[in-house]
């Protein structure tokens, strides 16, 4: 088969090798260039940040993870460290996903795209209104997610181990 895009443009013997040179030439499989997305070592899924998509595999990528809603203005690394534990950020990519967000947090508002080192979070409902108080955040851009990012007027959802 012959695929044309420019990143996997090539002829392909099977959907296997197809999917081996796309991993090896995507930045979507590895987080800060070479640490992989999935403690499995495989390949990336397809993005989604929709409700209601299936989230069987991004849930199992959670096994041992206690994923932990924080008090408002925490930063990842201090709601895990109370608990006697450590954020794992590598864990912050899978949880950067509205139907994961909305299992652990209310998102009364709705699940909104938003830029900072603080997602996935939710607003505080006494938050001002600009903010957009009750919604869920996550963001588009994956690389700056941080275990250290805290905002005041957001909680932050994270993953301890």
């Amino acid at each position: 088969m012959k695929i044309a895009k420019p990143a996997t443009a090539r002829s392909y013997e099977s959907i296997f090798d197809y999917c081996t040179g796309r991993c090896r030439h995507s930045s979507e499989s590895v987080v800060h260039e070479n640490a992989y997305l999935s403690d499995l070592h495989h390949c990336f899924s397809l993005p989604s940040n929709s409700s209601g998509s299936n989230s069987t595999l991004t849930e199992a990528r959670l096994n041992g993870i206690n994923v932990v809603v924080g008090r408002q203005g925490e930063s990842c690394n201090s709601v895990c460290k109370s608990r006697g534990q450590s954020c794992v950020p590598n864990k912050l990519v899978v949880l950067n996903h509205c139907d994961i967000i909305q299992k652990y947090m209310n998102c009364k508002g709705s699940c909104l795209p938003s830029v900072g080192p603080d997602q996935p979070a939710e607003v505080v409902y006494d938050a001002p209104k600009l903010l957009n108080p009750g919604s869920c955040l996550y963001t588009e851009t994956q690389s700056i997610l941080s275990c250290d990012g805290s905002h005041q007027h957001t909680k932050r959802l994270c993953p301890c181990a």
